[in-house]
């Protein structure tokens, strides 16, 4: 079991990346944080940022529950693995083909420096679902934990590891301004713009490593 819950906790922390290196999880935050509320607004984002990850995962922690969950591992928990490498470097493909896109934040995305605390508490919730790439990691991390046999305290403890990595991102520099403050807003600044204009090669860098290894994962599970 020890080798199997090691084993879980490993896999949990590349799916987790994909959604904290990518820069539309960093943006959004930073920019929440520059405006004239921004320590409070950045709380409430990170608040439902969090929470909406949580229940992301939960309820596909669930979905594998009712598809054979909680025992031993299903052999379909390999080839999910699988396809989800494979769409991976699908996407990380696709987002290198297309990374010569325009590398500016759409305007509703700027608007979040003006957002309330509860505006930006209900953005980052939204965000979260109709976000393909977060959406899918949530899926992927939900049912592999839920397909690893671990029980429910094991798989409870894999998932929330998940979300402590997948929202840490957002965390750092949330908690690093209410410490902080206006000391941080010049650097947080700089760093939305280098983010903005590198986006597509840092999320197709993303992806492919960690397709790598989701997919290596899966066809290592069924040979």
């Amino acid at each position: 079991m020890s080798q199997t819950w090691s084993g879980e906790l490993a896999e949990m922390v590349p799916l987790g990346l994909v959604i904290t290196l990518s820069p539309l999880s960093i943006i959004p935050a930073v920019l929440v944080l520059q405006g004239p509320r921004g320590k409070a607004a950045g709380l409430a984002y990170l608040f439902g940022w969090t929470a909406a990850l949580a229940a992301l995962t939960a309820a596909f922690v669930g979905v594998s529950d009712l598809v054979g969950g909680f025992g031993q591992p299903p052999r379909w928990a390999s080839w999910a693995r699988i396809v989800i490498g494979v769409g991976l470097l699908v996407f990380a493909v696709w987002r290198w083909l297309t990374r010569n896109r325009s590398a500016h934040s759409p305007p509703w995305m700027r608007a979040l420096s003006d957002a309330s605390p509860a505006r930006a508490c209900g953005t980052a919730a939204v965000l979260t679902v109709l976000n393909p790439k977060v959406l899918f990691m949530c899926a992927a991390a939900g049912l592999a934990a839920g397909s690893a046999g671990l029980g429910i305290a094991g798989t409870s403890a894999a998932a929330i590891f998940f979300v402590v990595v997948a929202a840490s991102s957002v965390a750092a520099p949330v908690l690093a301004y209410a410490v902080s403050g206006d000391r941080l807003k010049e650097r947080l600044a700089r760093l939305n713009e280098w983010m903005e204009r590198q986006h597509a090669v840092l999320v197709a860098a993303i992806l492919l490593v960690i397709g790598l290894l989701v997919l290596y994962k899966g066809i290592h599970g069924i040979s």
